[in-house]
């Protein structure tokens, strides 16, 4: 051990997890405002802050104003399965899955609601061929595989004419790559991603054909109260103007908000891309440069640009369980093993609330992990 340099500089945040991610640089909890605390969320101040929140969140997306924007509960996974269970059984089912979180709707769909979809996989590292997608069913898929670090490189073999819905959970998407929303029907995030929010609230973007569909179409199964969005045959509007389903930590809405605020003090969605761009290519930078590391996902065209996903050579589960503890120990990088799901590997956080010197400072904290592991073995 006493031959194993320990790098001189470590990154200023460490906080390289992939969920809940870095808050945003110069981020204090003293920053928030917090009038709307203690109060009722539908009270005048709540509401407003809550729309306010809508606001920001569309204007930073660029969000046509042909989409609907509202906060709902549960975080992505609970706006993604109040879309599927209320929109789902109308049509033929395709569901995309290439990492855990697309085999999660496989599941949602197959055991829960019963569906029997077309399921079109590929391994970790690997996108299906999209071209195999049949736009007369709904499809489900996930912009950016947060647990592999492949994406779809764009949105290009979205049919335009497409019969069925197109579905996306887009968590670690939005705010970081450019969204055809013309071909979105229904795009679900959480704050906890790319804007390095606080968990617990989900987001449910809806085009026109979605809610035309909530508005004729009945599902077979009960629904929970806090998937109803229609009544009486309607939407309900309120929903998308700031009046939640459930009650809302106002103190996360007031954390978003903040780094909505930070978002559009870079220039909005251009200037959250660029910081992602930089993080991605100076970790790419640093797997080029060693031979006993690589890109889960080979083809760049779909590399995630947020969850970098890596390989380790000769590494299995216990070896990156101790690679990671290293790092952590040493106060040089939090929670960047991989998924429990994925294969044996690392998981790099590129999002744009990551500052690109924390991710130089990285490489050689990279190296002292590798090596301490291998010598103690």
């Amino acid at each position: 051990m006493t031959d194993i340099t320990v790098p001189a500089r470590k990154p200023a945040r460490p906080h390289f997890s992939s969920g809940p991610c870095a808050k945003p640089p110069g981020y204090s909890p003293e920053k928030l405002a917090t009038d709307s605390l203690g109060r009722s969320h539908r009270a005048k101040i709540g509401k407003s802050r809550l729309a306010y929140c809508i606001d920001l969140m569309r204007e930073v997306l660029q969000l046509p104003d042909t989409h609907r924007i509202g906060i709902v509960p549960g975080s992505d996974t609970g706006a993604f399965e109040m879309a599927m269970w209320t929109m789902l059984g109308a049509r033929p089912v395709t569901t995309l899955a290439w990492e855990s979180f697309g085999e999660g709707w496989v599941t949602d769909a197959v055991k829960q609601l019963k569906l029997d979809p077309t399921v079109l996989r590929a391994d970790y590292g690997q996108l299906p061929d999209l071209g195999q997608v049949d736009w007369s069913n709904d499809v489900l898929f996930t912009w950016n595989g947060t647990t592999s670090g492949v994406r779809v490189p764009n949105g290009d073999w979205i049919a335009e004419d497409r019969e069925g819905l197109s579905f996306a959970d887009a968590t670690s998407a939005v705010f970081a790559y450019d969204i055809p929303w013309d071909k979105i029907d229904v795009a679900t995030f959480s704050w906890q991603k790319v804007l390095g929010g606080e968990g617990g609230h989900g987001v449910l973007i809806l085009g026109p054909r979605a809610v035309e569909r909530l508005e004729s179409y009945t599902p077979s199964w009960p629904l929970p109260k806090v998937f109803r969005l229609t009544k009486g045959g309607k939407l309900t509007e309120g929903v998308f103007k700031g009046e939640t389903i459930n009650t809302p930590s106002m103190l996360a809405v007031e954390d978003a908000i903040c780094a909505l605020e930070w978002a559009k003090s870079l220039g909005g969605l251009e200037g959250l891309k660029a910081r992602s761009d930089a993080n991605a290519a100076a970790l790419d930078t640093i797997v080029s440069e060693r031979d006993w590391l690589g890109h889960l996902a080979a083809d760049p065209a779909s590399r995630s640009k947020t969850s970098v996903c890596l390989t380790v050579e000769g590494a299995d589960t216990d070896f990156i369980k101790k690679f990671a503890a290293v790092l952590d120990k040493e106060g040089a990088a939090y929670d960047i093993a991989g998924y429990r799901d994925a294969p044996a590997g690392l998981r790099i956080w590129c999002g744009a609330t990551v500052d690109t010197a924390d991710i130089e400072a990285l490489g050689p904290w990279l190296d002292y992990a590798y090596a301490t592991v291998k010598a103690a073995a």
